[in-house]
């Protein structure tokens, strides 16, 4: 998989150039970008700050280990019910 080119930070701030009033093709020109990214970015970055992309961050890393337990779960109660169903 690859690497992300922009940090989130770095997203944040070309969101802010665009909304200082920059034309959305000056900023792709610019920062070598697709609109179709920028406006992606925007779905997903519109109006955050800092500090709310890193609560962000941390409620995602919270959800995938919550997912992944969650699924952990579910794997061991389902061997034990195949265990149990058998008739020793």
């Amino acid at each position: 998989m690859r690497g992300k080119r922009y940090s989130d930070e770095t997203i944040i701030k070309i969101l802010k150039e665009h909304e200082s009033g920059i034309k959305s093709k000056d900023i792709c020109r610019t920062h070598g970008i697709s609109a179709s990214t920028l406006w992606e970015w925007k779905n997903k970055y519109q109006g955050m700050e800092k500090s709310d992309l890193q609560r962000l961050k941390l409620l995602e890393d919270e959800n995938r280990k919550l997912k992944k337990l969650v699924a952990d779960l579910s794997l061991d109660n389902m061997i034990l019910k195949d265990v149990n169903s058998k008739k020793w």
